[in-house]
């Protein structure tokens, strides 16, 4: 497929590493002008630096602010006024036993997951909506249809994406612009790294210590390993082009075969 985004421009959130920098990257070589987001200066800087170098002649915008917040969100709209791409990337999980997890750590993980992402599309989706083309994307998990019982709040504000992004899907009906969520599955990220050695062996060493994590906890999983970032970004990037001119409201699976249904 030859996916051209000269001229366009992308907003990818929290993609200074993992999945949202890969994201990043492969919009980059697409052609779109990419706006880089985390919440450390260093570190936009730093992603920044790293994917000029993966991809050169890329036009890069660093945006260190924190988009879970009003004034975050704010400096992004000064820095990136108009995007014609949005990827809501940013979130934040980890274990905790389900009649332990506090209201303020539910409140925690809904403005991060879920509310850092209604705010953006509430901000850009007009202007795309006006100009007759855009897309907005949200980057969901497995965990949103499979709830998983160590990480039940991230599940919640997973599944609230796949609800909030069918409905923006049909705020835009008609307009040129397309909604949807990317369903990754379990994706080998640093994050991911701390989180399995959290449930197994901390001694073992990183192949196997992946192996029993699936085993132990994803053992519905198909592809029986966990995905890379990039696999990920392929699809990110194929929705973002004008080749999934017809592809809104949807779901769309990058997991590995790991929820067990025939539809998302």
């Amino acid at each position: 497929m030859n996916i051209d985004l000269s001229g366009r421009t992308a907003l990818v959130t929290g993609s200074t590493q993992g999945i949202g920098a890969a994201i990043a990257t492969g919009l980059a070589r697409a052609g779109a002008h990419v706006g880089v987001n985390g919440r450390s200066a260093e570190k936009v800087d730093a992603a920044v630096a790293r994917l000029r170098e993966e991809v050169p002649g890329a036009q890069v915008t660093g945006v260190a602010a924190d988009v879970a917040t009003e004034d975050g969100a704010g400096r992004v709209l000064e820095a990136l006024p108009d995007v014609d791409v949005l990827v809501n990337n940013l979130g934040i999980f980890g274990a905790a036993p389900a009649l332990e997890i506090t209201d303020d750590e539910w409140r925690r993980y809904f403005d991060v997951n879920v509310l850092a992402a209604v705010r953006l599309t509430r901000a850009y989706l007009p202007g795309m909506m006006r100009r007759g083309w855009g897309r907005v994307q949200y980057v969901a998990s497995d965990s949103a249809i499979v709830i998983p019982a160590e990480m039940i709040h991230y599940g919640m504000t997973k599944t609230a994406l796949l609800a909030v992004s069918r409905g923006f899907a049909k705020e835009a009906a008609g307009t040129g612009v397309t909604v949807n969520s990317v369903i990754a599955g379990p994706t080998h990220t640093g994050g991911v790294e701390d989180f399995v050695y959290s449930l197994v062996d901390r001694d073992l060493p990183w192949e196997e210590a992946q192996r029993a994590f699936m085993r132990e906890h994803r053992p519905q999983s198909l592809l029986q390993r966990l995905i890379e970032p990039e696999e990920i970004a392929n699809m990110v990037v194929y929705l973002a082009s004008p080749l999934a001119s017809a592809t809104t409201g949807g779901a769309l699976r990058v997991d590995g075969g790991y929820v067990d249904a025939i539809v998302p």
